[in-house]
């Protein structure tokens, strides 16, 4: 049995400012690491500590891992000032990921807010690599300004493969898409409903609005999948800090279908 406590170290071989504060880091771990989309990481600073995040790159490149990190604490504040060649740790994967074979035959329609969209881009990835297993893919991603949105030049190219909407709270004068929150870019989705499955990725304000709206439009909450990245810490159920009802969100998730989690108080906390 593989060891949970194992680090793997990984050399950054490319830094990517993506926004003022969030960058991908790719990395280059010293043997090949796989996960599943969706699964999540433990990334560790040497000397400083460690942080979970999920892998925002293509899983089928084995070589390489991508982490999309926004700058909000200390290790994400060091990894922000780490250079290129910098030896960084990383220990997993851990945690379901998403259950892709329930998405085959349906629409799947992916809504992701601000950092969320990183999770969102390695399903991307995978869903595109293989189109005709899914009836549609479609894309709604929202953010605060258009200086805070994610991969700008990937959401060009998936404009040109699936649909793709998005949003942002406060426009400028270089904006001229939508302007106000994602569930405002939710309406008429243009999809078979009952046979659809909608995936969430994003703060959980925004999280909680998105499902009430997608349980407005019809969807099913066992339809409705949640990435619940809610205060991990240790990666396998040890300290206790993402527990969410009966559940460990770093064991038992950080994947759930709405279905799971609808009648717990805390779920958006």
């Amino acid at each position: 049995m593989k060891n949970p406590y194992q680090v793997i170290e990984a050399n950054i071989f490319k830094i990517i400012d993506e926004t003022p504060n969030i960058k991908t880091f790719v990395l280059v771990p010293e043997q090949p690491l796989s996960f599943k989309t969706g699964q999540f990481m433990e990334l560790t600073v040497p000397g400083l500590g460690e942080a979970p995040f999920t892998p925002s790159g293509d899983l089928s490149k084995g070589e390489e891992l991508e982490f999309t990190v926004m700058k909000v604490g200390l290790v994400t504040d060091a990894l922000h000032v780490a250079k290129v060649d910098e030896p960084l740790g990383l220990r997993g994967p851990f945690g379901n990921g998403y259950p892709l074979q329930k998405f085959e035959g349906k629409d799947v329609l992916i809504i992701g807010g601000g950092v969320g969209l990183a999770p969102l881009r390695s399903l991307l990835y995978t869903l595109l690599a293989h189109p005709s297993k899914y009836k549609r893919i479609l894309l709604r991603y929202g953010a605060r300004t258009p200086e805070d949105l994610l991969y700008k030049e990937e959401l060009k190219q998936w404009q040109e493969k699936i649909d793709v909407l998005t949003t942002v709270d406060h426009g400028d004068e270089t904006w001229a898409g939508n302007v106000g929150v994602v569930t405002t870019i939710l309406d008429d989705p243009d999809i078979d409903i009952a046979q659809a499955a909608a995936v969430i990725c994003g703060p959980p304000i925004m999280m909680k609005f998105v499902t009430l709206r997608l349980l407005d439009l019809g969807f099913k909450p066992e339809s409705i999948y949640l990435s619940m990245e809610k205060n991990m810490s240790c990666g396998f159920g040890k300290c206790g800090h993402c527990r969410l009802g009966n559940f460990y969100v770093c064991k038992d998730g950080p994947v759930f279908t709405y279905e799971k989690l609808k009648g717990l108080p805390e779920i958006w906390d």
